[in-house]
């Protein structure tokens, strides 16, 4: 399997395909109770801000989230810093990858803990953050005027043991009141325990267990992928915050002196993947888009990002690059209704200014 290394040096990138977002104002913000991305407004401060359901970036499409936020000047995201659905579930730890990733799309994270749960047969679910919580952080920020990297960086820093004592203490309480046995306590000790000595220690805490993850993805083709060759390849992105993003390529092609990246995002039963599928895709073509120095099995090459929406329901291939005409004519010979033109036009453009490929073909 083939290794591709890169760098992110800084972001530039400009976002089409993002919703509209709800305006809440401060006085009728509830974090569990408000859309999963909306924009907040507080007086003279106005805010994007999203919420992750997990800390694990692979559960409930939270890059779509992230993505719809980018167009606004300050945005900020909403991450707990551990979720335990109980023994007959998972618990996931928010990674250090994921923070930096944050910092560098210029998004304020501020690391929530959840306070209260209902039951659902052996497992705890509609888990609600500290909504009171949440709010004096959105508070702290309104004054903060430094960067969205040196908030993340200070919440690590100064924050995040302070938080995992909140979600140890908020565990035991629903453990107690729900009569779910949850995971050992043992596991969020030992997460403490790495995470305060210093940044570093939680660095190689989330690679670890990134890398493994990163692994396990090349070796398994997701229902939602429909590769014409299953040519997946590890890359790692690293950049200026001493981040570093073990992802896995859905496809990979080589022509030449280029190398194409493949994000691929599949449907079988309409004929383009969901939105947030689709924006799932595009928050990858923000990070190949701007990646340097790109190494492949230890050789220099130029890279392509490219976005391929593949389905069962559809005849023939277009490329964002075809002339109107073309396009026009596919839509027709699909029978596309006017949601999914509007989608591909949409998306067609973002490509155009970002200088990426959409292909869109039929795949079984």
């Amino acid at each position: 399997m083939s290794v591709i290394n890169g760098k992110i040096k800084g972001i530039q990138y400009e976002i089409v395909l993002a919703d509209n977002l709800e305006h809440i104002d401060i006085e009728n913000f509830n974090i569990n109770k408000v859309p999963s991305c909306c924009l907040l407004k507080d007086g003279q401060y106005s805010f994007a801000i999203s919420k992750w359901v997990s800390p694990k970036r692979t559960r409930s499409y939270p890059f779509e989230r992230v993505y719809n936020t980018l167009n606004t000047s300050k945005k900020i995201t909403v991450i707990p810093i551990v979720k335990d659905e109980g023994i007959a579930g998972d618990r996931d730890f928010i990674q250090w990858d994921t923070i930096s990733l944050m910092s560098l799309l210029d998004v304020f994270v501020i690391l929530g803990y959840y306070y209260i749960a209902d039951i659902k047969g052996k497992k705890i679910t509609n888990q609600q953050f500290n909504n009171e919580y949440i709010i004096s952080q959105i508070k702290k920020i309104e004054k903060y005027h430094s960067s969205a990297l040196h908030w993340n960086l200070n919440e690590l820093k100064n924050n995040l043991h302070n938080v995992t004592n909140k979600a140890q203490e908020s565990y035991c309480k629903i453990e107690k009141q729900t009569g779910i046995a949850l995971h050992s306590i043992k596991g969020l000790d030992d997460f403490k325990h790495r995470i305060s000595k210093d940044i570093s220690e939680f660095m190689k805490f989330s690679r670890d267990k990134a890398q493994q993850a990163q692994i396990r993805e090349a070796q398994t083709l997701q229902p939602k992928e429909s590769l014409s060759t299953l040519s997946k390849a590890q890359i790692t992105i690293s950049n200026y915050l001493g981040g570093q993003y073990f992802l896995t390529v859905d496809e990979i092609l080589i022509n030449k002196n280029t190398l194409f990246l493949i994000e691929s995002k599949h449907s079988i039963n309409t004929q383009l993947p969901s939105k947030g599928d689709i924006k799932d895709g595009l928050l990858k073509m923000i990070l190949y888009n701007n990646l340097s120095d790109v190494e492949i099995d230890g050789k220099k090459i130029n890279i392509k990002p490219v976005l391929k929406l593949t389905s069962t329901l559809l005849k023939g291939s277009i490329l964002s690059s075809d002339n109107r005409k073309r396009i026009q004519a596919y839509c027709m010979e699909n029978k596309l209704s006017k949601r999914n033109m509007e989608i591909i036009e949409k998306l067609f453009t973002e490509a155009h200014l970002n200088n990426f490929i959409v292909k869109i073909e039929h795949s079984v």
